[in-house]
């Protein structure tokens, strides 16, 4: 009986034990499993039923996604739902998995904060969290100890990197979040960390120097943040770095010249976007892993190393937008070395300082070679035909250099060219018809550059071609239907060339046409209905071509446009009414047509500045603000009607006689009125915006004299706003009663509608016609100088008359002045369009502008010649009356019987000189009994020069301060201008130089400083027709500041009162410089506008309607300048660059160079 109790004792125990044994799997089951449950919950839409499995039917270890131990089974130890198109949120119970190691979730939509409850996992090895919608904070991850990998990229995550992290850390990736605050010194803490991605956050501060502390990091991924300081020093110690991306951060200064030895293996170099300066490192190749170089966007300088060659396993360098240069072929030998990389397949030394010509052996590289770079340099000569043996090539991109002949037909060859960009060059010749070999062919940029010919109709069989551009060129024929064939065409740009004929009605077939420009062609007959088939058009440009017939209403159909411009062609009929229908249209242009009737009022036309109508003497009603005539409305049913039904027997009988009295004497009058029209207005170009009195009374109040600022001896100049308030000007009225104030007018109108210079006042438009009153009515328009004349400069003494301040001019604003003289009168004596004598040229006829650049104007009695070659003497018309000033006029024409020549103008130039070093009028009471200024000049030369120059020049604080080598070289500068004044001022006309020479012996810089350096080096390189403006980046080096005078804002070149200006403003200045949207086909040629409209909003923050890249070749002389704006951004390897470049200038002399870089930086 014990024997059974004792047995029975241990049965009991037994079970007991069984009992509790099974309870606790038991649990164990239930909490993994309620676990899942609670996150499957969690989960709102689950596209691809990843969840489907799990429910009772199924043992939870066996659901999709969920492993279990096999030592401790039904223990979850790893979740993997990754790329599952879940949405939802992270269950926190995922805290209960109290086994789990592993954790994938990437790729899915999870929103919401990543749950704390990670935070108490300690058997946690891996969490990968990537490429979601996860919001808030890094949870506090410290207590999991055994966390090694964790890669929570891509997603919205915020605030600073936690400095508790847990210490066997291995691989830690926290880009494309939005997290700030500086790294945290404690990574450094973690020895066992090999990769750290922290790319497109925005961090700042420094990179710790503790860094140098991780021995086995492979992987550092810093870029596109906000890091600042020099390159750090901790990296030196990393020789076990493979990967370092620091691209897109604030760094600067230069790179440690042992960098490549201190990093042996790295393979991976990415600093592009960032503040260095400096050469390459030599020691750079002896990193001999090297397959990725980009430290593009910087400010690198010198020659690339040759032995760039060495690294044989390089595959991408990408050495665009810095300061490299190249000045002799020796310099170019690193291309040549490339020839040893035989895996490199990207090269881009893009916006650089190359020149000189590319060796025929480049493009002796590997097959794998895809993209070539090399645009906005100076490479001259041909393109190089060893590209011709890269079968592989997808990219070639040559746009902005200086190449010549024509384009070669080899490269009708490259089979796999994508895209082919040769922009902006000096090509000539025909398009090649090869080039319709190209089938995989993308863009095709042509424009700028001088060929001629017709445009390929096979070019159509390039069947996945988007952009077509061969804006600015003399291409003349018709536009052949086969390019509307292509199926992905989506960009058209063939503006400003001789294109005729009909728009083929083909048009209407490409389908995903998004921007058709055909700009100042000679295109006729009417615009094609079938356009309105396009429904993709965003931007549609025929203005001044020839186009008659209406407008379609079809274009009513177009619901993506946003701007559309038909100005300048010979459209008639009414406005469609369905234009006002297009919600997304924000630019109407239909000026300058023959238009009749209503004006709608919907839409569009609503924003008085958002259309433009004038120039159609037709139209009325519209809103009130356009100010139009209210349109005759009569409806048949009214009683008004009714009464006119009888009048109209009697009106015509009481009033025959009567009209036919006014038609005679209003025929008799026009035809008066015709025979005293100036011819010389009809022979202005349809560039020129036509206005008319009306328009010109309402902009000067009624020509009040509260706009009245100057009067002159053919009539008076008002300030008015012009152009529906978009422009100040200037507008000269001419005093018709006063002799000689008719030709005057011709006089202007034949001497400066054909011709464009910098240095001329820009005539924007003529009025001929008669005023309110029926009388002749004739005026100019200029553009407005704010800053007056020259002789308001030099003797101008303020409010008070009792004072004798006059303005304070340095030197080098002298200099300038007299320069700018000087190229506007070779100009006129040299230019293409014949030799123009001004014959009266004086300081009050000598304009300044905002940046004290003169312009010279008033051509009233200027002499028109069409032999260009003529010079000296040979260069004159006979003239009965006195031409010109007194103390101005040459002695030969004194007399009013001599010869009105170029050399007369040189003797005015020469006064002018004198007149502005001395400060003195040539008419002062001082030049009296056969003393003149000239000889006056003559009798202190040079021993006393500083006698007789105006004092305040001696006085200049800038000159007082410089130097005394440096004071010597501006007398010595003083002597040297007054000499060439007075070689313009002999008394034989013979004995005179002509202005090609004198502009070669005016100082090319100023003796003040460096910053007249720069500036008169770019000064004196202009090319002869135009001349863009730019800023030298040497405000890095503290040259320019914001108190030089005629230095922030330089040489505006404006043309047009439709000229576009477009303002990039970075931290310091302001640059401002103005490209012509209308210009005449020489500069056409030259000026290039290449940036799609996207790009150049990103870049210019949407200033200006038209694209933004402009390059100016170089002149026929040695000496080389270059201009360009680029707002690309460039993303590579994962790094989105955001800084923009947005101009250069490079001015090569014989003995020295100055180039200018201008960028906008996006933070």
């Amino acid at each position: 009986m014990k024997f059974t109790t004792i047995g029975q004792y241990l049965l009991v125990l037994m079970a007991s034990s069984v009992i509790q044994i099974t309870c606790s799997s038991l649990y164990g089951n239930e909490t993994d499993r309620l676990s899942l449950l609670e996150f499957k919950k969690a989960i709102s839409m689950d596209p691809q039923q990843a969840l489907m499995s799990w429910n009772d039917s199924n043992y939870f270890c066996s659901w999709e996604g969920v492993s279990c131990r096999v030592k401790t089974p039904h223990r979850v130890i790893s979740l993997n739902l990754t790329n599952r198109g879940l949405i939802g949120q992270i269950s926190p119970t995922l805290g209960n998995l109290t086994f789990l190691k592993f954790l994938f979730l990437p790729a899915n939509s999870f929103t919401g904060e990543i749950p704390q409850s990670l935070g108490n996992m300690h058997h946690l090895q891996t969490i990968y969290l990537s490429n979601n919608t996860l919001q808030g904070k890094i949870p506090n991850l410290a207590n999991c100890s055994n966390l090694k990998v964790l890669w929570l990229n891509g997603n919205n995550l915020v605030g600073q990197i936690p400095a508790d992290l847990p210490q066997r850390f291995q691989s830690l990736q926290l880009s494309i979040n939005s997290l700030t605050g500086p790294i945290p010194v404690s990574v450094a803490n973690i020895t066992t960390l090999k990769r750290f991605s922290c790319l497109y956050n925005n961090i700042d501060g420094n990179i710790p120097d503790d860094f140098a502390k991780l021995p086995v990091l492979v992987y550092l991924h810093l870029g596109a943040n906000k890091l600042a300081g020099q390159f750090p020093q901790a990296i030196l110690n990393l020789s076990t770095l493979v990967e370092l991306t620091l691209a897109s951060n604030h760094l600067s200064g230069e790179l440690p010249s042992n960098i490549g030895d201190s990093i042996p293996n790295l393979q991976k170099f990415q600093l592009g976007g960032n503040f260095f300066y400096g050469h390459i490192p030599n020691s750079l190749t002896n990193a001999s892993k090297l397959n990725l170089i980009d430290i593009s966007i910087n400010s690198f300088t010198g020659v690339v190393p040759r032995s760039i060659g060495k690294l044989t396993k390089l595959s991408w360098l990408n050495l665009e937008l810095n300061k490299f240069h190249a000045h002799s072929q020796k310099d170019l030998e690193f291309m040549n070395s490339l020839a040893n990389c035989t895996e490199l397949q990207m090269f881009s030394i893009y916006d650089n300082r190359f020149e000189g010509n590319v060796l025929n052996s480049f493009g002796n590289h590997s097959t794998q070679l895809q993209y070539i770079h090399m645009g906005l340099n100076q490479f001259s000569g041909l393109i190089p035909s060893g590209i011709a043996n890269i079968p592989n090539l997808i990219a070639l991109e040559l746009g902005g250099n200086l190449f010549t002949n024509v384009i070669p037909d080899w490269l009708g060859g490259l089979k796999s060219l994508q895209t082919l960009s040769l922009f902006n060059n000096l090509f000539t010749g025909p398009i090649p018809p090869s080039l319709s070999n190209l089938s995989n062919l993308v863009e095709l940029g042509l424009s700028t550059n001088q060929l001629d010919g017709y445009i390929p109709p096979s070019l159509g069989y390039l069947q996945v071609l988007e952009g077509f551009s061969i804006s600015h060129n003399n291409i003349n024929g018709r536009v052949p239907n086969e390019i509307f064939g292509i199926p992905t065409i989506s960009l058209i740009w063939l503006s400003f060339n001789y294109l005729k004929g009909e728009l083929p009605s083909e048009v209407g077939n490409a389908k995903q046409l998004m921007y058709l420009h055909l700009t100042s062609n000679k295109l006729s007959g009417d615009i094609p209905s079938t356009l309105g088939n396009c429904e993709s058009l965003v931007d549609i440009k025929l203005d001044q071509n020839v186009f008659t017939g209406n407008i379609p209403i079809t274009l009513g159909n177009l619901s993506s446009l946003r701007g559309l411009n038909l100005s300048h062609n010979n459209l008639s009929g009414t406005i469609p009414v369905s234009l006002g229908d297009l919600e997304l249209l924000q630019q109407l242009d239909l000026s300058f047509n023959h238009l009749t009737g209503h004006v709608p009022t919907k839409g569009v036309f609503k924003n008085t500045t958002a259309i433009q109508i004038d120039g159609n003497q037709g139209l009325c009603g519209g809103i009130p603000e356009l100010h139009l005539l209210a349109c005759p409305v009569m409806p048949l049913n009214s009683t008004k009607h009714k009464h006119s039904v009888g009048l109209k027997v009697v009106i015509p009988l009481a009033t025959t006689v009567s009209l036919a009295v006014t038609i005679v004497f209003a025929l008799f009058f026009w035809r008066e009125k015709q025979k005293r029209k100036s011819v010389s207005l009809l022979s202005f170009d349809s560039s020129f915006p036509k206005v008319s009195y009306h328009d010109l009374a309402r902009a000067t109040d009624g020509f009040s004299a509260s706009n009245l600022i100057g009067r002159g001896r053919y009539g008076s100049v008002y300030k008015a706003q012009l152009f529906q308030g978009r422009n100040v000007v200037a507008v000269k009225v001419f005093s018709l009663e006063t002799k000689g104030a008719q030709k005057s007018f011709i006089a202007e109108c034949n001497a400066l509608r054909n011709v464009r210079h910098r240095n001329l006042v820009p005539i924007l438009t003529a009025c001929s016609t008669i005023d309110s009153r029926g009388n002749d009515f004739k005026a100019l328009v200029y553009k407005f100088m704010a800053r007056g004349d020259l002789y308001e400069l030099l003797y101008s003494t303020g409010d008070d008359e009792n004072t004798s301040t006059a303005n304070h001019i340095t030197l080098a604003q002298r200099l300038s002045i007299i320069v700018d003289v000087a190229d506007a009168l070779e100009y006129l004596h040299h230019n293409n369009q014949g030799t123009i004598v001004h014959c009266d040229l004086k300081p009050s006829n000598i304009l300044l502008d905002d940046n004290m650049t003169a312009h010279v104007g008033d051509f009233g009695l200027a002499r028109l010649k069409f032999d260009s070659t003529a010079s000296t003497s040979a260069d004159s018309t006979s003239s009965i009356a006195i031409k010109g000033t007194i103390g101005y006029i040459a002695p030969e024409c004194a007399s009013g019987g001599g010869q009105v020549s170029t050399v007369a103008d040189v003797y005015s130039f020469g006064i002018i000189l004198l007149e502005i070093f001395l400060r003195k009028r040539p008419t002062d009471n001082m030049f009296k009994d056969g003393l003149d200024i000239a000889k006056y000049v003559e009798m202190n030369f040079p021993d006393r020069t500083l006698n007789i120059v105006d004092p305040e020049l001696l006085d200049d604080k800038q000159l007082q301060e410089i130097p005394v080598t440096m004071k010597e070289k501006c007398i010595e500068c003083l002597v040297s201008v007054l000499n060439t004044g007075l070689c313009c001022v002999k008394i034989s006309p013979n004995e005179r130089m002509g202005m090609q020479e004198v502009g070669a012996r005016l100082p090319v810089t100023s003796p003040e400083g460096p910053q007249y350096n720069i500036i008169f080096q770019i000064k004196r390189m202009q090319e002869r027709d135009a001349v863009l403006a730019v800023l030298s980046d040497a405000m890095e080096q503290n040259i320019f500041n914001k108190d030089s005078q005629g230095v922030l804002i330089l040489f505006n070149y404006e043309m047009m009162q439709d000229a576009r200006k477009n303002v990039v403003y970075t931290s310091n200045f302001v640059l401002t410089f103005t490209v012509p949207s209308s210009l005449p086909q020489r500069i056409r040629q030259k000026v290039s506008a290449h940036l799609d409209e996207e790009e150049e909003e990103e870049a210019m923050g949407g200033l200006g309607k038209e694209p933004g890249r402009h390059t100016l070749p170089a002149p026929s002389s040695s000496n080389t300048w270059t201009l360009a704006t680029n707002g690309r951004g460039r993303r590579r390897h994962g790094v989105d660059h955001g800084r923009k470049a947005i101009g250069k200038i490079t001015v090569d002399t014989k003995k020295n160079k100055t180039l200018v870089s201008i960028y906008r930086y996006d933070d």
